[in-house]
């Protein structure tokens, strides 16, 4: 079955009540992320985002794990929009979800099904700033590394002269683990994440 589009809406930045889906995963904010969702917590929820036309935050968990009692998420997660759905077998549901704009987790307890709600506080998104010329080297790779990944992995629009998009798909495509994407995610400047990510490739010889 061919997976259906799902329409777009932003919601109010304002918005300070988000449910979770601590998941062992990291979301950047205009990355994609699929989902196979099977406890009925998570059933309602899309369910719910479905109806309402709602967004729902993803974290990379802390403590625990994704199925069974609810997990400690770390602090800082993506607010998720479902794109696309599909259900090849009764009871399972796959789902496409695009990330939007960081969050902060101030504060978040399990409600009677087990499902995180939290108190959260947007992070502003971080300004629209070149790529380095010190940096420059990362963009052609990062331009191959797209092609091979394709559109459905990197849908457009790809804004290879952002230094906080560029930053963004490194993280999701580089091997590192989750707990350094997290890292990576926490950070305020997206030259600072840039360096990280050349100094890493630098140690392989992938840039110079």
């Amino acid at each position: 079955m061919a997976i259906l589009p799902f329409p777009q809406r932003r919601e109010a930045a304002a918005a300070q009540t988000l449910p979770l889906f601590p998941l062992n995963a990291v979301l950047f904010p205009g990355g994609t992320l699929s989902l196979r969702v099977f406890e009925q917590r998570y059933m309602t929820l899309v369910k719910d985002c479905f109806k309402q036309e709602s967004a729902f935050g993803i974290c990379l968990i802390a403590e625990g794990a994704e199925v069974g009692a609810p997990a400690k998420p770390h602090p800082v997660g993506t607010q998720a929009r479902i794109v696309a759905w599909d259900m090849t077998q009764p009871g399972i549901l796959n789902i496409a979800v695009r990330g939007e704009g960081r969050f902060r987790v101030l504060a978040s307890e399990a409600d009677r099904t087990g499902l995180l709600q939290a108190r959260i506080e947007p992070i502003a998104a971080e300004p629209a700033l070149p790529v380095p010329e010190s940096l420059a080297a990362l963009v052609p790779l990062l331009q191959a590394m797209a092609e091979d990944a394709g559109a459905e992995r990197l849908p457009p629009p790809h804004r290879f002269d952002d230094a906080a998009w560029v930053g963004y798909r490194f993280c999701e495509l580089l091997p590192i683990p989750a707990i350094a994407r997290q890292k990576l995610l926490e950070l305020e400047d997206p030259v600072s994440r840039l360096e990280i990510v050349f100094k890493f490739l630098a140690q392989r010889n992938l840039v110079k």
